[in-house]
């Protein structure tokens, strides 16, 4: 089943490329063995179920993130469904 969002890029780029990352978005990482790079809007840090990720974030890495990047340890379901959630508002 392919999801499309119109306000995500999903993509798989490894951190070498992380100056392609459009204006108006920031990399995150999801997942929880197996991490995945999106591409968010910078206008989702208003938002507070986002913020609560970035906590969760926070509290598992602090700000030492293995990926090199702001790394979200929740199951890629989760915040595909937020990010929908988020994108309807």
């Amino acid at each position: 089943m392919a999801i499309k969002f119109s306000s995500i890029i999903s993509s798989r780029k490894n951190n070498r490329q992380s100056s392609n990352i459009p204006k108006g978005y920031f990399a995150v990482y999801v997942g929880e063995e197996q991490k995945k790079r999106f591409l968010v809007p910078v206008a989702f840090l208003k938002e507070p179920a986002f913020l609560e990720l970035l906590s969760m974030a926070e509290e598992e890495f602090g700000f030492d993130h293995p990926m090199g990047g702001l790394t979200i340890p929740c199951p890629e379901e989760v915040f595909i469904n937020l990010i929908s959630q988020l994108n309807g508002s």
